[in-house]
């Protein structure tokens, strides 16, 4: 499998027989469709420019669930693509060891269209190509996320990390659902990577009190305008890709996103209290 190493985290060139995989993946679930449909679930059309295939499936205790499959291609290498070499800045935070550690795993591609950039939308004529991910190393940081290891943990101090994500993901949720076409751009990617950034720039455990979880989350929502004014908000893993590039990321979209949320701000998120 070759890579082509660069700042864009699309790499734009991986051997036919990547692509043969996710064919054989989606015809293999096609042809179990039949099958899955005298249990109760439901195969979803794919939607196009998302590499996730959806299954619905209807439980009579507990309702309508939404289990969605991602074709995931895993690369043993002996190092990361040369563009993740500055990225992934924890030791402050959780350690030299551990960012060791976390390098030393392999990294996964996940199929997903290309940007069209002059066209600023996705070419749906292309095939998709594969994106690097480290969803599992998000994951990981996420749960084991203290600057001491009993963060969270039964009988030690809780810290407010994960609510103020929480928080941050449902306001641009919110947002989104009241304003669906013009933020189409954003996603809830945008708010994990200013938390990861968050931390490393707040990495102490004190920094982050559940008592404070007003403060931590005012502090948490001033970062991601800060992201929006600069149109700067870097991959968390391969700095040198800017998510808010406005080549990439809609200006209008950003510009809108940043007067919604400094709107919000200064009348103390009414958008939470207020009924859908």
């Amino acid at each position: 499998m070759f890579l082509v190493n660069g700042p864009n985290p699309f790499y734009t060139a991986i051997i036919q027989n990547s692509y043969n995989y996710l064919s054989y993946w989606l015809e293999s679930l096609l042809l179990l469709n039949s099958f899955l449909t005298e249990y109760n679930i439901k195969l979803e059309r794919r939607k196009l420019g998302c590499p996730a295939v959806t299954l619905q499936i209807e439980d009579k205790e507990y309702g309508p669930i939404s289990l969605d499959m991602v074709l995931a291609l895993e690369v043993h290498s002996q190092s990361w693509p040369r563009s993740t070499t500055d990225g992934l800045k924890i030791e402050d935070w959780l350690g030299k060891k551990v960012r060791k550690e976390f390098r030393m795993k392999p990294f996964y591609l996940v199929p997903k269209h290309p940007l069209n950039l002059a066209e600023r939308a996705r070419n749906q004529s292309q095939k998709e190509m594969w994106r690097i991910s480290f969803s599992h190393i998000e994951k990981t940081m996420l749960l084991n996320h203290g600057s001491l290891k009993t963060c969270c943990e039964n009988g030690s101090s809780k810290c407010c990390r994960k609510p103020c994500l929480k928080l941050l993901k449902n306001l641009i949720q919110k947002l989104k659902e009241k304003n669906p076409r013009i933020l189409a751009n954003v996603v809830s990617y945008h708010a994990k990577t200013t938390l990861l950034h968050a931390c490393v720039k707040r990495p102490k455990d004190e920094q982050w009190p559940f008592e404070e979880l007003d403060t931590c989350f005012l502090q948490l929502v001033d970062d991601f305008i800060e992201h929006l004014k600069a149109s700067n908000l870097p991959h968390f893993f391969i700095p040198t890709f800017n998510l808010f590039n406005p080549s990439s990321f809609n200006s209008k979209c950003r510009e809108t996103l940043l007067r919604l949320i400094e709107s919000e701000r200064k009348n103390d998120f009414q958008i939470f209290s207020r009924p859908r």
